[in-house]
């Protein structure tokens, strides 16, 4: 079964509106794993918007499923981050500084040997790596020549384009797949998944690891509740 990691950013954006600790971005992510989450995931940006540094550190501390810490390997800070706190898997993002939210994946050809060091970066410290990816063969290829561990799929296109035509929509997903489970690429995937399109998408792409959900799952517990919601977003990767 895929498993689901939930990105808690917004839970972080939403207690930064008002300066204090509530919510309390801690007791969310130890109840969404109580409510059955298999992972906790984590993008924090340098203006520290969302996700602020010190979160990292308090969430490694209590975390008992997988922690993912998303963001961009250029940005020494980040990767200072990342090794202070060794969390089971860290997913290189090409974000530029002030980006509202991700929106392209890694040129693993153009920046493969950029990407190489920073993977064996990480993996000394024994943290798995994904490079986050369009689906594109090419880039699959290039990723596996960086040495990483998995890719993360980009799926806004997907997403943007599921209810016009479904099928179309996943075609270049399900190749890429193919090509990463060949070259022996783990594969995850995110990027505006929703309970609309979650489970066609995970029933469609072989060899799917593990998903990476936060702006759709966090909206639909505004209206459904945590842990409803959380179970509702499970269902959808039976």
């Amino acid at each position: 079964m895929t498993k689901l990691s939930v990105n808690i950013n917004k839970i972080a954006t939403l207690r930064n509106s008002r300066g204090g600790n509530n919510p309390d971005l801690v007791k969310v992510a130890l109840d969404c794993e109580r409510f059955g989450a298999q992972g906790i995931t984590v993008h924090p940006r340098p203006d520290e918007r969302h996700i602020r540094y010190q979160d990292v550190y308090d969430l490694k501390a209590v975390i008992a499923t997988e922690f993912n810490i998303e963001g961009n390997c250029k940005e020494d800070k980040f990767v200072d981050l990342v090794l202070a706190n060794k969390p089971a898997q860290v997913t290189l993002v090409p974000d530029a500084e002030g980006q509202i939210t991700s929106n392209h994946g890694w040129d693993t050809v153009k920046h493969k040997d950029y990407l190489k060091e920073m993977v064996a970066v990480f993996q000394k410290e024994g943290i798995r790596v994904s490079i986050f990816v369009d689906p594109v063969v090419e880039m699959v290829e290039g990723a596996v020549e960086t040495g990483t561990d998995r890719i993360e799929l980009y799926t806004e296109a997907y997403a943007h384009n599921y209810f016009a035509d479904r099928e179309k929509a996943v075609i270049s997903y399900i190749a890429a797949a193919h090509h990463a489970n060949k070259l022996g690429l783990g594969i995850n995937a995110g990027h505006d998944l929703d309970l609309h399109n979650l489970h066609y998408f995970a029933q469609s792409i072989p060899g799917l690891l593990e998903v990476s959900i936060g702006h759709a799952l966090i909206s639909d517990a505004l209206y459904l509740g945590l842990e409803t919601t959380i179970q509702k977003y499970l269902q959808q990767l039976v």
